[in-house]
C-alpha cells in the first residue's frame, strides 16, 4: 500500500465568500467517469487537504487495472493550493477492508473530515453545511455524523436547515476522529451479545424494523456481506448517537449502474436532484429525532415492498 504526499499551489485560486478549511477524503476505485464528476465539485470547493483512498484492481478482471489507473490519474489535476495524500492499495482488498482501513487512515491524519465516494455528487453548499456543523457539534458526543442525504422527497416539518435522525446515511458525510476511531469495529464483535440478550428491538426502535436489521447484522457478522457501512450504522446505534440530515438533498448518487459494487438496481434514490441549502443555517431548538421523517425513511429506504419480495422469491426459485 503506497502512501504519497504532494503539495500543489495555484496563484489563480479565486477566494469565495466561504472558505473551506476542512479536509476532504475521497474514496475512488474503477470508475473514472463518476470520479471525474465528483472531483470537479471537490475542485470548486478547494479543500486545503485532500486524502484519497483507492483499492487495487481485481486479478480476475484484467481490464480493471486500466480503469483504476485512469481514476487515480484524475487526482493529478489538483490545481489549487492543496496538500494531497494518497492511500492506494496495489492489491484488491474489497469494499469491506479497503474502505474501513482507508477511513482509519484518514482519521490518523486529521481530526475531522468530509468524506465522499466516487459516485456521490455533492451540491456546492454541502461543504459549508458540513464544515459549520462539524464545528458546532465537535464536542457533542450525541452526534455521530453529518450527512448530505435527504430522502424525504420534498417533505419538511418546519423551516429548520437540518434535523436529527437515527439513520446513518453515508452518500456524502462528515465526522470526527473520536467518533470513528473510538468505536468503529469492522467485525461488529458486540453483535452476538446484543442479539442473544434480545436488545435489537430496543436498539432499533420497533420489532418490524428490528427483524430487518437483525438479518443484516447477522450476515455482516458472519462475513457474508463485503461492506463497511452497516458496521458504521451498528456502532452509532450501540453508542446511542444520532445523525444530522439536511432539510434538502445535497447529494446525488450517480453510481446506480452495472459497474457499481452495491447500487446496481433500480431505485427511487438513484440520481436524486440536489438543492442548495441557504445560509446562515437555522438550527433546531433541541437535539431530538424527527420521528415523522424517520418513519418515512424507514418506509422508503429499508422496507422491502410486498411485490418486490414476491419477485425476489420467484427469481430465487427460477434460478
Amino acid at each position: 500500500m503506497a502512501l504519497k504526499k504532494l503539495l500543489i499551489t495555484s496563484e489563480s485560486c479565486l477566494v469565495p465568500d466561504f472558505q473551506l478549511t476542512t479536509s476532504v477524503a475521497f474514496i475512488i476505485f474503477n470508475r473514472p467517469d463518476t470520479t471525474e464528476r465528483v472531483f470537479a465539485e471537490i475542485a470548486k470547493a478547494k479543500p486545503p487537504k485532500l486524502l484519497v483512498i483507492g483499492d487495487g484492481a481485481r486479478v480476475n478482471r484484467p481490464e480493471e487495472a486500466e480503469k483504476v489507473a485512469a481514476a487515480r490519474a484524475i487526482i493529478q489535476r489538483v490545481d489549487w493550493e492543496c496538500e494531497v495524500l494518497t492511500n492506494f492499495s496495489e492489491v484488491n482488498l474489497g469494499c469491506k477492508r479497503r474502505v474501513s482501513s482507508g477511513i482509519d487512515w484518514v482519521f490518523e491524519q486529521v481530526e475531522e473530515a468530509i468524506i465522499l465516494e466516487d459516485d456521490c455528487l455533492p451540491d456546492p453548499s454541502f461543504f459549508r453545511f458540513c464544515q459549520e456543523l462539524l464545528e458546532r457539534y465537535r464536542h457533542d458526543q450525541r452526534i455521530g455524523l453529518i450527512s448530505g442525504d435527504n430522502f424525504q422527497f420534498g417533505r419538511r416539518r418546519n423551516d429548520d436547515s437540518y434535523y436529527f435522525s437515527k439513520y446513518v446515511h453515508i452518500w456524502g458525510w462528515a465526522s470526527w476522529r473520536d467518533r470513528w476511531a473510538n468505536t468503529y469495529d469492522v467485525t461488529i464483535a458486540k453483535w452476538p451479545h446484543i442479539r442473544d440478550e434480545g436488545w435489537v428491538t430496543d436498539m432499533v426502535g420497533n420489532a418490524r424494523e428490528a427483524a430487518f436489521w437483525k438479518k443484516i447484522f447477522e450476515r455482516v457478522y458472519r462475513g457474508e456481506i463485503d461492506t463497511w457501512d452497516y458496521q458504521w450504522v451498528f456502532v452509532n446505534w450501540v453508542e446511542g448517537r444520532t445523525t444530522i440530515l439536511p432539510a434538502v438533498n445535497l447529494i446525488s448518487n450517480i453510481g446506480f449502474d452495472a459497474n457499481a459494487t452495491h447500487t446496481t438496481g433500480d431505485s427511487e434514490l438513484a440520481n436524486l436532484a440536489t438543492h442548495p441549502l441557504g445560509f446562515p443555517l437555522k438550527h433546531p431548538v433541541g437535539i431530538f429525532r424527527n420521528m415523522q421523517a424517520d418513519m418515512f425513511s424507514e418506509k422508503k429506504c429499508f422496507r422491502v415492498p410486498f411485490v418486490k419480495r414476491v419477485r425476489n422469491k420467484l427469481s430465487g426459485w427460477l434460478r
